[in-house]
């Protein structure tokens, strides 16, 4: 029996704060239907980071082709996303930081996430992106930090707008909220 594709995406978003499990939740929504991708966003910049980087492989199957797009996410998902029936994007909060490190104003990521939500749209792939829910902690101390929590928040609120499913994960559990 042949699967038939879907004629349209499907675009579902997991939202947590750190630590709460919601790559694990991102990638059991992702079902096992094949081929697949995995698309990092995070950069191995730092000692720690690399080891985060590495647990989180090690969670994934090897029929998982793994991409690292730190910024140009528009253009993978327009050059590559046709091939995949299924797309885990993880995750937008790290992919902000990569942004702004290119020192890209808030109206140029605001677009940015249009033509990358535009270029998911063009897929016909399940496609579920994975961010940190900032705004639930601390009010953060430095005015830069707090800009960088506000923007996260205002693209957060972009995708849940276009998302199909929208995910919030506390200690490990996801709660549907759309």
């Amino acid at each position: 029996m042949t699967r038939k594709r879907r004629k349209e995406s499907r675009l579902i978003l997991v939202l947590g704060g750190a630590a709460s499990g919601k790559s694990q939740v991102a990638l059991d929504l992702a079902g096992q239907v094949g081929p697949r991708a995995f698309v990092a966003t995070g950069q191995a910049l730092d000692r720690e980071m690399k080891v985060r980087i590495e647990r989180h492989q090690a969670t994934r199957s090897s029929d998982w082709e793994t991409a690292e797009v730190p910024a140009d996410l528009a253009k993978w998902f327009s050059n590559n996303g046709k091939i995949y029936q299924t797309i885990v994007l993880d995750c937008l909060t790290l992919w902000l930081s990569n942004l702004q490190r290119r020192r890209l104003r808030d109206v140029a990521v605001s677009e940015a996430t249009a033509n990358l939500l535009q270029a998911i749209r063009a897929t016909r792939a399940r496609v579920v992106m994975v961010s940190n829910e900032l705004g639930l902690g601390l009010v953060p101390a430095t005015k830069a930090v707090r800009a960088f929590r506000d923007l996260a928040g205002r693209v957060n609120q972009q995708v849940a707008a276009e998302a199909d499913e929208v995910y919030l994960t506390i200690s490990g559990l996801p709660l549907r909220l759309k």
